[in-house]
């Protein structure tokens, strides 16, 4: 249906995908190019027409393949048609393959799918929640308090997802879909409708900050300094290498810069993999915990500065 950028610790896009059931459900799921490929590979280890050790051989279709150079965002555009092509055709294969768990999982709705709130659909109506609608009649209803807008112009529903309404009807606000639209209820009919419709009255109230932070202590010439990057990553997540390397270069605008942690001993210990992520993260557990803000932080030195590591004792060679 679409894309969108997500913020981590490193910038990706997912593509928003929309997957509908034989018995006429309907669900989102969010899927970022690297799990097409895996499944694809894993489609081909096990069916793929070269595999001479399976009966279960088929024609896969092509799956784009990698680009690494170019725009994110017109890279991710021009792959919306080649996917939903591809997706079209897998799902035309056989059925033993319809049946492998690794297809089902692919197009599964999982906790995380189902939390997603799209932020702008150019190619779906986004959905809505089925809830009472709000009547002011009902007992300690407070019509100042509550969020509400007035209409515009008229609006006429184009799908049962949608809200209609007349020029001057009052709206009474449930939640905002996305910056273009918004969901609400009146005459006890419930839906969303466009923002450019309706006049705010008294808004939604704001939701609570999804941004979490990662702390970052920069050391140059002995002086240090404190920075705390925003990212969109939930607390206990563990990031990689390469896209934690990248996002305190983009960060400190600098490439000659390498990344630390203070071990439980109060040493720094460069960080070199993914393992060594994994160990640092490990650690951070055993921190005290505060709000916002991850367990595990960030030294940053320069490259070739190895004087940071062992400043009181001998020279130590690896």
């Amino acid at each position: 249906a679409d894309i969108e950028e997500k913020r981590g610790f490193s910038s990706y896009f997912v593509f928003v995908i929309e997957v509908k059931t034989k018995g006429g459900a309907r669900y989102m799921i969010f899927r970022r190019y690297r799990q097409f490929y895996n499944l694809h590979n894993k489609l081909e280890e096990n069916y793929g027409a070269e595999n001479k050790n399976s009966r279960f051989n088929c024609t896969l279709p092509i799956l784009p393949g990698k680009v690494y150079v170019g725009a994110k965002r017109e890279i991710a555009e021009s792959r919306i048609p080649l996917l939903n092509m591809y997706m079209k055709k897998l799902l035309s294969l056989p059925a033993w393959v319809l049946l492998d768990e690794d297809v089902r999982l692919f197009f599964h709705q999982s906790d995380f799918d189902s939390e997603q709130i799209p932020q702008g659909l150019r190619r779906l109506r986004p959905r809505t929640r089925r809830v009472k609608s709000i009547s002011p009649q009902e007992p300690g209803f407070d019509r100042l308090a509550a969020p509400r807008a007035e209409a515009l112009f008229d609006f006429t529903a184009s799908t049962k997802l949608e809200l209609s309404f007349k020029k001057g009807d009052l709206i009474y606000l449930l939640s905002r879909i996305n910056k273009d639209w918004l969901e609400g209820t009146v005459r006890d009919a419930t839906g969303i409708f466009p923002c450019a419709f309706v006049t705010i009255i008294r808004d939604l109230p704001q939701e609570e900050d999804p941004i979490n932070w990662l702390r970052c202590y920069y050391h140059d010439d002995n002086v240090s300094t404190i920075r705390d990057i925003s990212v969109e990553e939930d607390l206990s997540s563990t990031p990689l290498f390469q896209d934690l390397m990248e996002l305190v270069r983009r960060e400190f605008k600098r490439d000659d810069i390498a990344l630390n942690y203070r071990d439980a001993e109060g040493d720094l210990i460069r960080l070199l993999s993914d393992e060594d992520i994994v160990l640092m993260v490990m650690q951070g557990r055993s921190w005290p915990f505060e709000k916002n803000i991850f367990p595990w932080k960030l030294h940053v030195t320069q490259q070739d500065d190895y004087s940071v590591y062992n400043p009181a004792g001998p020279a130590v060679s690896t």
